[in-house]
């Protein structure tokens, strides 16, 4: 009877939606400014839970572009996307990109990206 308990239980709790990781950012600059380009993975379900944005920020938190996504990508996991014409202060070395889904909001992890040399 205990184990009987103990699933019913578990089926009742709610699944917990884990927030989006960025696996990968690249950045380059052209005359239009910085085009940033983030490959994200989430373990999406559908409109009811996905990952529908990120942003780009400074140390101190401050959003400096953000790109939002609108609609799931359920069959296209990682996925990649893009931000062009960003402008970033020009003694930037380091931006940090945070994720958002549709079901937690903004994910506490930050992920860091050195950017390459000015020529």
């Amino acid at each position: 009877m205990r184990h009987l308990w103990i699933g019913l239980i578990c089926a009742a709790t709610p699944a917990v939606a884990h927030d989006a990781e960025i696996i990968g950012a690249t950045a380059t600059r052209s005359d239009a400014g910085w085009h940033i380009s983030v490959t994200i993975a989430h373990d999406e379900t559908g409109w009811d839970d996905y990952a529908d944005g990120w942003r780009i920020e400074n140390a101190a938190g401050d959003t400096l572009g953000t790109r939002v996504l609108h609609h799931p990508h359920v069959n296209e996991q990682p996925f990649t996307r893009s931000l062009s014409g960003v402008s970033l202060p020009k003694a930037a070395e380091t931006i940090w990109i945070r994720a958002r889904t549709s079901v937690d909001g903004w994910g506490h992890e930050r992920f860091e990206l050195t950017l390459p040399p000015v020529k």
